[in-house]
């Protein structure tokens, strides 16, 4: 069993940067794919970007690579999404998920075994 915990939401400016982190509880982290995904209002959830239990493999939505960056510690049992030239269209809540023993990059949210609670972030214009 996994627990995960996003923090590092909030306010920011167009064009500028904010980092989120996920905690993870639990011996099983290091097996676990981890991805980031987003929901905006009215929208359905997507994929951000996901990477391997490694952190040897990394997948982008379109709409983010280049800006994006996903990176994982499996010793502090912690993964990061970095937010670069953030856009209005980014604001959302962003979900923290792990896939329990996959040897490769899921990106469809029901690959996913475990979940955040979600962090709020807000681009303002």
């Amino acid at each position: 069993q996994v627990t995960l915990v996003e923090s590092g939401g909030g306010l920011v400016q167009a064009g500028g940067s904010v980092t989120l982190s996920c905690a993870a509880s639990g011996r099983t982290f290091s097996n676990c794919a981890m991805g980031w995904f987003r929901q905006a209002p009215g929208k359905e959830r997507e994929i951000v970007a996901a990477i391997s239990w490694s952190g040897g493999r990394t997948y982008y939505a379109d709409s983010v690579q280049g800006r994006f960056t996903i990176s994982r510690d499996n010793a502090k049992n912690t993964v990061y999404l970095q937010m670069n030239s953030v856009k209005p269209e980014d604001t959302a809540v962003y979900y923290c998920a792990g896939s329990r023993g996959s040897l490769g990059i899921p990106t469809r949210d029901w690959e996913y075994d475990y979940w955040g609670q979600g962090t709020q972030v807000t681009v303002s214009s």
